[in-house]
């Protein structure tokens, strides 16, 4: 899990010394270095240190302490700025102990370096049988909110562990648990309704998912309310498919490895709900988490069933491996009957969004031109890489069914796979204020440095900024 930050002001006698950290850019080092004791400069010269990104070296004094850490910025961008992001690099680079930027670079926020260094002491080692080998902190600059910092990583690191966990460890039961945890950690309302009740309360969309798991991974519909009844209403709705066997269209082997991962969206919503809550934005929140195991037994869907929904609507089931626009479906529907201001889902909906924009860069949908521009101009501060798709009208008959209301596998001529999915989830979203769908990828599939392989938090920090920009 992710350190907290200190400040100097809260740090004990026993703390021991703070070490600053000097981020240059590759043409003031040698101006730096001139400036410096010799040892500082045959030291850097000695490590080939030319201050390229993410270039580290930890300088010892002459007696083998800690001196001092050099952090390369690369070449000098125009306007002069920097990727604060890149400050999740630093942890994974140095050794145990307390740290100060001696410097902001121009035009970086020490905040977002501040976070950008929190979200960089992540790891995931809950199944590792290795002792810890201490904290790496920084000493954040006077000025910044300490508070919102540590909610913010806290609530991504909790989407990356339950991304990161297997669908053992990670199932509806313990998803609830999480989520009702976080509900009475900030006095919000939290209800659950499992298995066959999920008929009788009309979520059918959601049983018929999830009926094939065994008992004690009943299908369920999560919701917690929280917050004012009289400030605007946001839904927020995640996906929480705990593992994806395809169902009885079963998914190959090296398309099964990861489905754990398919919650992913769940994870999102709750992270993003706990830095609403956190930070206590005048809103209404409801966060809605329809949460199924994908299983194959005697009850399973079928291809070529007809599902009802919340909605009313009938679904064909052309693929039993669309199956989580189809508990989407039914969050939606419930999120509709409160008349939001805005909804926001998330989920790890299709492997077309990679095809088109790959890992890191991800996908979002809305009809409202005006939240588009505030997501974007939120994510774009908060270096959250998404990008805007289009609900293009002429892919909707791709959904169109013979024998139902429409289907969940579209049409192969409309080959979009994600803009299609997204056309899907529109026929039930609520059509009183705003609505986005997200669809997340949730993992790292290349490690670096700060970012290590495994599950990633993505788009919620940008969420989070535009939501504060909205409603604060």
């Amino acid at each position: 899990m992710t350190e907290p930050l200190i400040t100097s002001s809260s740090r004990g006698a026993t703390d021991g010394p703070v070490i600053p950290v000097h981020a240059l850019w590759e043409d003031e080092l040698a101006a730096f270095l001139d400036a410096r004791p010799s040892f500082v400069r045959g030291f850097a010269q000695l490590s080939d240190f030319s201050a390229k990104a993410g270039q580290t070296v930890v300088v010892p004094t002459p007696e083998g302490a800690l001196d001092r850490v050099l952090f390369g910025l690369g070449q000098r961008l125009k306007g002069g700025k920097a990727d604060a992001m890149a400050f999740r690099a630093l942890p994974a680079r140095l050794p145990a102990g307390d740290y100060r930027l001696h410097a902001a670079p121009e035009g970086l926020d020490p905040a977002q370096i501040a976070l950008a260094f929190a979200l960089g002491t992540y790891r995931f080692d809950r199944f590792k049988a290795r002792g810890a080998d201490g904290a790496r902190r920084l000493v954040a600059p006077e000025g910044v909110d300490i508070a919102e910092i540590q909610a913010i990583a806290h609530a991504c690191a909790l989407a990356r562990d339950m991304v990161n966990s297997p669908a053992n460890a990670m199932g509806p039961r313990q998803i609830e648990t999480i989520a009702r945890e976080i509900a009475e950690q900030f006095g919000a309302s939290f209800s659950a309704i499992v298995g066959d009740d999920l008929l009788e309360q009309n979520y059918p969309a959601v049983h018929a998912v999830g009926r094939a798991a065994v008992p004690e991974r009943a299908p369920r519909m999560l919701e917690i309310q929280w917050g004012d009844e009289a400030h605007p209403v946001v839904a927020v709705v995640g996906k929480g498919v705990v593992f994806d066997t395809g169902g009885l269209d079963i998914k190959p082997s090296a398309g099964m490895r990861l489905m754990k991962k398919d919650m992913g969206g769940a994870a999102h919503a709750l992270a993003l709900a706990r830095m609403v809550m956190a930070a206590r934005l005048p809103v209404r929140l409801v966060v809605l988490v329809p949460v199924v195991e994908n299983a194959i037994a005697g009850d399973a869907m079928r291809p070529g069933d007809v599902l009802d929904s919340r909605a009313g609507l009938s679904i064909e089931v052309g693929n039993t491996d669309a199956e989580g626009r189809l508990i989407l479906a039914d969050a939606l529907t419930r999120a509709a009957e409160l008349s939001p201001a805005l909804t926001i889902d998330l989920a790890t909906l299709t492997g077309a969004a990679r095809v088109a924009l790959g890992p890191q860069v991800i996908p979002f949908y809305t009809p409202d031109d005006a939240l588009a521009g505030q997501i974007e101009a939120s994510a774009r501060k908060a270096a959250d890489p998404v990008w805007r798709m289009p609900l293009w009208d002429g892919y909707r008959e791709a959904l169109e069914s013979d024998v139902a209301d429409l289907k969940n596998d579209p049409d192969g001529w409309a080959q979009a796979g994600s803009v299609t999915a997204a056309l899907f989830l529109q026929r039930f979203a609520p059509t009183t204020g705003s609505w986005v769908h997200l669809d997340i990828f949730a993992w790292n599939p290349k490690g670096a440095p700060g970012r290590p392989s495994g599950g990633e938090a993505q788009a919620i920090r940008g969420l989070y900024a535009m939501l504060k920009g909205r409603f604060a």
